[in-house]
């Protein structure tokens, strides 16, 4: 056996057979050193036993035998046999390199068993001096340590090269180009790890410069001790007496202050000294803690804390200063370790508060001046019992400045008794000539005389200890064991002495407060149990003097004497967290009775129906449809399976009449009184068309028999509409707002036959979300059937998904479309003689030119992937000039809305042509305007995107326009950047474009594109959507819906979504306070039932809970449109100068907003063409601001379904709801509730170093040049205004503003971030992530790394309120009707952000 401090070196041959496996204890603790130094000799060429491990790290082992099995490589054995990437080992070490590091080293341990174990020291030398620094090895702790151990010494080697990486790069994404095997261990056992270190106070141990987190920590503890050794110097100099009994280190003395070396706290590390400061004005201060004291909630779930956590709590907290029996009380109210803390700030006395806790230069006892001196001085005769100055002010002016009434009073309160004394005959204080503040007034019953006497006696028996104050007061010291100097015992005269206890106070140098409360509570209660109805004084001296030194050392529970500590008493009424989620409405169940009364009516109606003329009519058009062929196939296969996939190409009738073939066979089996069929579709625009063109088939209106309902609109009858058309987002908000389980998401369907899901080849986020909830249900409502319908549909994909092997229906219905001729891009300008003029010359390599004519293939390479607007334009004229006098509508595919606006301005240009736009953000009546007939003698040409692909049908069609462009979101985890790029269709959505010309007769498809495009830039099929936006809408749906793991559910998809991409959006969901752990937040339940972007919707929650609603909902639906101002490439200055005019440095969004409300006040009252006008000398768009409007009726539409606004409010007459709009024009809360919306999109301001200028009246403060103030972001560091940013030149911001929330951000040459509000640091406390305090006395951190200055008590009170404003929003949900314009929590919230915690 190797001995400690060796390595193993022979073969591994002395370990018996049968040997116990050895705990982690036995790794050799040895150090093997490895370095990439090419200096370093090589390992010896022949190896053996175990030891060939070692010979691995090197790549290859010599001597080894031709016939032995060809050991792997360091590739194939850390990655696999497939891996290509990089290898944790070398990517250590490039990072290392990139930081200016030395080269990493590597200890080597090694088990008895002949298992290794690595660990990793960095180094760091200092260019200037040289000097290097070793930082410790990154070791696992004693819980994970057996992590470390590995096969052979190169895979713990790349153990540990990834730990390292990951303790210096965990913020970072890098670990997916890691081997899969350590990337799982990055995600999973990692990541659990930081977690608890940094729920344990160490999170310095993952910041990305160790070596800086290294001297931060080393320079805090130099300076706490600096400071501890200079207390206890000043304690020595003092001789406090009762430093023995309650002095601890970390514990202010005295006067409570930091100490000498207070002054020079700021001044601790590098990285804080330059951090925004924040501070809270007194009075602001005391309303707060009153708050939170009347309502906090501890612990409301009932947490119960391990006896193993309690006892690292506990010492921890003692060594930060506190005291335990302090500590062990809060344990017993708190959930964690961060609770604890928050306990203790806010419930130990400030006097009793380590120093580290306590705000700079801070002294106790300091008071305002004030003029009334007399006043001044009986409240501090009053406090200095241990009463808080709030609560003796407060008690004293009920009291009408009585000082004996006002005492007596306290003493009662601290008792838990009554607070208010009517004192028989008050002698104002006024009229005393020394001074005493005492009330001259004579007691009732026998106290005139006993009181007297006892004087007398008191005097003789304590000599020189007694002294007389006043007639009703006296003082005696007393003189207590272990303490030299004594305490001064004042005892007043009670109103009924001898039959209540006299009011007594305490008063000691450096005895904290709530101790000589607590000394004097349980005095007064010795004497109320045992000493009544005599001569009590001597009694109580003699008790105290015993007892004193028992409740120093062990005061009692803050609690006790919490109601004397404040001007209000904590509730500490038995209050949880009430079970919110509303009681679940179960639907009644599904009657599949044959016969009903209700069925046999229905079934007669139809039959009458199908008799008259206009029904024959429409059932003739039915019938050349060629899905009317396979209506018996249809229902069969519904009928016989829960899962019927219906595929089907353009034009076959599948999406009009299966739901028809479904309804007419149940009618027909007379159990049409059950049929509710539920048919999906991806575009509000596909869902009415089909509606109307349905219940026109079946000679009904809509909203009858057949109805829809898309967001904000709906027609149908409960019982009477059998056929509702629905977009996928209004049913999923049908299940998402059931009731909050699983459970309930069945209910929701509860009286629901079919749900039909068209379209499903399109992949969007809301159907594959769809899918995954319906195969849930049917596992559990066996009559539910649900069909897929789509024209692409790959359905072998959607068999397999469903269960597969016979269980899911399939029946295809061919095609009736025209035949369609093809003219690509080089036909196209052959035909129309198109000449872009830019006479470049051809490239001969370029593919995508072979066989063209010179022109042709010069003018295509003119084009480029760029849209040509002459280009449609001109082939719109030729198309019209083809068609003659022929009836027939052209339709143009474009990738958004940008390119239909510049279309349509090109187009209307042509002689007799009736243009139209066509896409999602147009309203449902303008939608409507492409289905009828261009009016006579025009040509209709319709720009559109792709919501025209599918679903819709308009009839008049003979040409397409294909562009192969479409405009997809995109997101790139790993940076979390999202991006509207505009990229080529797929094959599959041009083949439907190319259907839509062949509808009614034969057609003509312009493809803006070259073949070879066609076949190699374009993909069949588009990726899923889950597959490339952000998740966080989806996973905050999946929880409002009571799933516990969300990414267990969601990898359950039809394609799952990036684990990474679902982790990133769960924790973001935190950081935005929509979740709490586990738990959905009050606000996460109100931003899952609106449908809108997250920002936006807590943007408009914010607005309505803090009085801005209007002002909120015009910049959410500003966000959701664009901005109204137009920038002309020849008037860029002009325009944001007319920007900047109304947004006056409040930033881009505020500006935005007062040019809305400008635009909308002038609308009321001006014509249309001097709006215009008006518009144009301001560089806004008339038509924006129109779109504006549109969007925010939406979205109030959306608040209003979502309970969250009364059914009856109007923009319109927002007067009338004073409380929701009172504040709408304060632009610090506008500011702050944005910045609180985008989190965490902050950057923090960097400004320069202040400089100065002579003057007359002395040095003047400069302004900092725009270019010297820097910004930063979590992600990418250092980020850049955009040019277009009314702030781009911003030379200072207002409120004191340290931080910019942006909407977007960008990455050409830099990081550009866009749509900027500054915003203060209380509103960063208030509305930002989570907020930590340093425990070293630094200040706070916020959301992991935004530092601030401060006292740690005023982070724990923004803390606790944020929970409270979390608890009002929880209220709202219960009574939508509440009003929180003059909720307590919501006005000084409020306060705070808008006077930046300051008094006024």
């Amino acid at each position: 056996m190797p001995k400690k401090g060796q390595s193993s070196r022979g073969g591994g041959g002395g370990k018996p057979k049968n040997a116990p496996t050895p705990s982690l204890s036995n790794i050799d603790d040895s150090f093997i050193v490895f370095s990439n130094s090419k200096d370093k000799p090589k390992p010896a060429t022949t190896v053996s036993g175990p030891s060939k491990e070692n010979a691995a790290v090197n790549g290859t082992i010599a001597n080894a035998p031709d016939d032995a099995p060809k050991k792997p490589d360091t590739r194939k054995l850390i990655g696999g046999a497939s891996w290509t990437g990089k290898l944790p080992v070398n990517m250590l070490s490039e990072h290392c390199q990139k930081q200016r590091w030395e080269k990493p080293e590597y200890t080597m341990s090694k088990t008895y068993e002949g298992l290794f174990s690595s660990m990793v020291i960095l180094k760091a030398t200092n260019p200037k001096t040289k000097e290097t620094t070793n930082l410790p090895p990154f070791k696992l702790p004693p819980t994970h340590k057996h992590l470390a151990v590995q096969p052979s010494a190169v895979e713990a080697r790349h153990f540990a090269a990834t730990y390292a990486l990951f303790r210096v790069s965990s913020m970072k994404n890098i670990h997916m180009m890691l081997p899969p095997s350590y990337r799982d261990l990055w995600k999973g056992d990692f990541e659990d790890l930081k977690k608890e270190d940094v729920k344990d106070g160490r999170g310095w141990m993952y910041e990305a410069d160790p070596f800086m987190a290294q001297r931060e920590r080393e320079e805090a503890k130099a300076s706490m001790t600096k400071k501890r050794e200079e207390r206890e110097k000043q304690h020595a100099k003092e001789n406090s007496q009762s430093a023995g009994l309650v002095g601890r280190p970390g514990q202010p003395g005295g006067g409570g202050g930091s100490g000498s070396g207070g002054n020079k706290s700021h001044n601790i590390m590098r990285g804080w000294n330059r951090a925004p400061k924040v501070e809270m004005g007194k009075r602001t201060r005391t309303r707060v803690e009153e708050l939170i004291r009347k309502n906090a909630i501890w612990n409301p779930q009932n947490v119960q804390i391990s006896e193993f956590q309690r006892r690292n709590i506990k010492n921890e907290f003692v060594e930060l200063g506190f005291r335990g029996f302090h500590v062990e009380e809060a344990l017993l109210e708190c959930k964690d370790r961060e609770e604890t803390l928050e306990w203790l700030l806010i419930h130990v006395p400030e006097d009793d508060l380590p120093a580290w806790s306590l705000p700079e230069g801070y002294v106790a006892g300091i008071s305002m001046a004030s003029s009334n001196i007399k006043r001044e001085a009986k409240i501090k005769r009053l406090a200095e019992a241990g009463y808080s100055m709030e609560l003796c002010t407060k008690v004293l002016d009920d009291h009408g400045e009585d000082e004996a009434g006002a005492a007596e009073a306290l003493q009662l309160i601290l008792l838990g008794q009554s607070g208010f004394i009517q004192t028989a005959n008050i002698t104002s204080s006024d009229d005393d000539d020394d001074g005493d503040g005492d009330g001259d007034g004579d007691g009732d019953g026998d106290g005139d005389e006993i009181w007297p006497e006892e004087q007398i006696t008191l005097e003789a028996i304590f000599a020189d200890q007694y002294q007389s104050v006043s007639s009703d007061m006296c003082e005696i010291s007393l003189r207590v064991p272990k303490m030299k100097e004594s305490l001064i015992l004042r005892i007043r005269k009670s109103s009924k002495y001898p039959e209540t206890a006299p009011i007594i106070s305490v008063s000691s140098k450096g005895l904290p407060s709530y101790i000589r409360l607590s000394i004097i509570r349980r005095a007064v209660q010795y004497a109320d149990s045992d000493l009544l109805g005599v001569q009590m004084v001597y009694n109580l001296v003699d008790w105290l003097e015993t007892k004193i030194p028992g409740i120093i050392e062990y005061p009692g529970r803050l609690r006790d004497v919490s109601s004397a500590a404040s001007t209000v008493g904590e509730d500490r009424g038995e209050r949880g967290i009430n079970d919110r989620r509303k009681p679940t409405k179960y639907v009644k169940a599904m009657d599949w009775r044959r016969g009903t009364q209700l069925s046999l009516s229905i079934l007669s109606k139809w039959q009458a129906k199908q008799a008259t003329p206009a029904q024959q009519k429409m059932l003739t058009g039915r019938r050349s449809l060629p899905a009317w062929e396979l209506r018996d196939e249809i229902v069969q296969a519904v009928a016989n399976h829960q899962v019927t996939i219906i595929s089907g190409e353009t034009g076959s009738g599948k999406s009009t009449q299966s739901v028809q073939f479904i309804l007419d066979d149940m009618i027909q089996r007379q159990i049409g009184g059950a049929a509710n069929i539920i048919c999906t579709q991806p575009r509000r625009i596909s869902a009415l068309g089909l509606a109307d063109r349905v219940s026109d088939e079946r000679c009904s209106t809509v909203g009858d028999e057949v109805g829809y309902a898309i967001r904000g609109e709906s027609k149908q009858k409960p019982g009477l509409t059998k056929i509702t058309f629905v977009t996928t987002g209004v049913l999923l908000r049908r299940l998402q707002t059931s009731g909050g389980s699983s459970d309930d998401v069945v209910a929701a369907l509860a009286d629901v036959s079919h749900v039909v899901v068209d379209e499903v080849h399109e992949r969007s986020l809301d159907t594959d979300f769809l899918l995954v909830l319906l195969r849930d249900v049917l596992k559990q409502r066996q009559d539910l059937k649900v069909i897929l319908m789509s024209a692409t549909l790959d359905a072998d994909v959607f068999d397999r998904y469903f269960g597969g092997g016979g269980k899911v229906g399939r029946v295809e219905i061919q095609g009736r479309t025209f035949p369609v001729e093809d003219y690509y891009l080089d036909d196209v300008i052959r035909s129309t003689g198109f000449n872009p003029g830019s006479g470049n010359s051809v490239s001969r390599d370029n593919i995508e030119n072979d066989g063209m004519d010179a022109s042709v293939a010069s003018a295509i390479q003119s084009i480029g992937m760029r849209i040509n607007y002459e280009l449609l334009a001109q082939t719109v004229r030729q198309i019209d000039d083809e068609l003659g006098d022929q009836e027939g509508g052209i339709l143009i595919f474009l990738p958004g809305v940008v390119e239909i606006n510049r279309t349509l301005d090109v187009v209307r240009s042509i002689r007799d042509v009736h243009a139209l736009p066509l896409h999602a953000s147009l309203m449902p009546a303008e939608q409507r305007r492409v289905f009828p007939p261009a009016p006579k003698g025009k040509r209709k040409v319709i720009a559109a995107t792709n919501v025209a692909e599918t679903s819709i049908t308009i009839e008049d069609i003979v040409a397409v326009i294909d562009t192969g462009r479409v405009k997809e979101t995109s997101f790139d985890p790993q940076n979390n950047m999202v991006k509207l790029e505009e990229v080529w269709a797929s094959r599959a959505a041009c083949k439907q474009r190319r259907g839509r010309a062949g509808r009614v007769r034969a057609g003509k498809c312009y493809k803006l594109y070259t073949r070879n495009a066609e076949l190699t830039k374009m993909m069949e099929r588009p990726e899923p959507e889950i597959r490339r936006v952000p998740l966080e809408q989806l996973c905050l749906s999946v929880k409002a819906m009571g799933v516990a793991d969300v990414p267990a559910f969601l990898a359950s998809a039809l394609t799952p979504p990036e684990g990474m991409a679902v982790d990133g959006a769960i924790e973001l969901l935190g950081r935005m306070g929509a979740i709490d752990g586990d738990k959905l937040t009050a606000l996460g339940k109100h931003l899952s039932m609106i449908p809108a972007d997250l920002r936006c919707s807590k943007l408009m929650v914010y607005g309505a809970t803090f009085g801005c609603l209007e002002a909120c909902l015009t910049i959410a639906a500003i966000l959701t449109v664009k901005s109204p101002f137009v920038s002309p490439q020849n008037k860029r200055d002009e325009s944001k100068a007319a920007r900047s005019w109304f947004s006056k440095g409040q930033g881009d969004l505020l500006g935005d907003l007062r040019a809305y409300e400008d635009w909308s006040d002038r609308r009321k009252n001006h014509h249309q063409r001097d709006l215009r006008g008006w518009c144009e000398q301001n560089y806004l768009s008339n038509q924006t601001l129109n779109d504006i409007s549109s969007n925010r009726s939406q979205y109030l539409s959306s608040l209003k379904e979502a309970g969250f606004l009364p059914v009856t409010y109007h923009s319109s007459d927002f007067a009338s709801q004073v409380s929701l709009n009172r504040h709408n024009s304060e632009d610090a809360l506008i500011r702050a509730l944005i910045a609180g919306s985008f989190n965490p999109q902050i950057a923090k301001i960097e400004f320069p170093e202040k400089k100065f200028a002579p003057s007359i009246s002395g040095a003047v403060e400069l302004d900092p040049e725009a270019r010297t103030i820097q910004f930063f972001n979590q992600d990418n560091g250092r980020v850049f205004v955009h040019p277009s940013s009314t702030l781009f030149d911003a030379q200072g911001f207002p409120g004191s503003a340290a931080y910019m929330s942006y909407f977007n951000k960008m990455a050409t040459s830099k990081v550009f971030i866009r749509e900027l509000t500054p915003f203060n640091a209380y509103s960063l406390l208030l509305f930002s992530g989570p907020i930590i305090l340093d425990t070293l006395g630094r200040g706070l951190l916020v959301d992991g790394w935004l530092r601030l200055r401060g006292w740690a008590r005023i982070g724990v009170l923004v803390s606790r309120l944020r929970t409270m404003l979390d608890e009002v929003l929880a209220k709202k949900i219960d009574d939508p009707s509440m009003d929180l314009g003059s909720n307590e929590v919501v006005s000084i919230v409020r306060r705070l952000v808008e006077l930046d915690g300051m008094d006024q």
